[in-house]
């Protein structure tokens, strides 16, 4: 069998919803973490373009981009399929995976943002949430119906970053009485044993984006640095 690794950053969504992936999949790979002020040349040959994690190498080959990576892996693995068999429901996932992947990388931009331009990215976020409760989750278990599926993988940023981020920042998203769907959908998502046994240690997380949050305050020039 081809050889199958995967440069990441743990706190990263982006790696770790590739990671969740390969175990859903029960794939064997080796996971290379890297430093991102420092980056192996590594990375930087497979990823010559973006120069940035997650990057998959399988047999030598390397695939960038984690919805990339993500498709790839369900079209090598078909075991414990993350997209439907119907045409237009896997267009249906493909659609609410790139929203939330897009959405994904503002949203948090009420971590780094104070006072005035704060109170507009949680009014932001608010707007993303209610979409994707009202239109994308609906009255699913999950976003594909009673199973894991791509989008879960992709909005599972919600359990192991936001939540800490509004821990570390005193705000609080996702209630059950404000979103009670996406709020039962963390419960179960939480529970599923590929998520529940590969989320970073909820301490360290928190630790890491408290010291984000004070370059924040004394740098705004820091306000630009992602977990990816």
């Amino acid at each position: 069998m081809d050889e199958v690794k995967l440069f990441g950053f743990w706190p990263s969504p982006f790696s770790l919803r590739v990671i969740w992936a390969l175990k859903l999949k029960g794939v064997n790979f080796e996971y290379i973490e890297e430093n991102l002020p420092n980056k192996s040349d590594l990375l930087l040959q497979y990823n010559p373009v973006h120069k940035k994690i997650p990057v998959l190498v399988h047999g030598g080959k390397p695939i960038a981009e984690s919805l990339v990576i993500l498709e790839y892996i369900d079209e090598v693995w078909p075991e414990n399929p993350l997209l439907p068999k119907d045409v237009h429901e896997r267009s249906v996932d493909r659609f609410w995976a790139k929203f939330i992947d897009e959405k994904t990388r503002t949203m948090w931009e009420f971590f780094h943002k104070f006072g005035e331009e704060q109170e507009k990215a949680v009014k932001d976020n608010l707007e993303i949430l209610k979409t994707i409760e009202e239109h994308g989750l609906g009255d699913k278990k999950f976003f594909g119906g009673d199973k894991l599926g791509l989008t879960d993988l992709v909005f599972g940023w919600a359990l192991h970053i936001l939540v800490p981020m509004e821990e570390v920042a005193g705000i609080k998203f996702i209630k059950a009485d404000t979103f009670p769907r996406l709020h039962a959908w963390m419960k179960n998502f939480s529970e599923e044993p590929v998520i529940k046994d590969n989320v970073p240690d909820h301490n360290r997380v928190i630790d890491f984006f408290k010291t984000r949050r004070e370059l924040y305050k004394t740098s705004p020039h820091h306000s630009q640095t992602k977990v990816n």
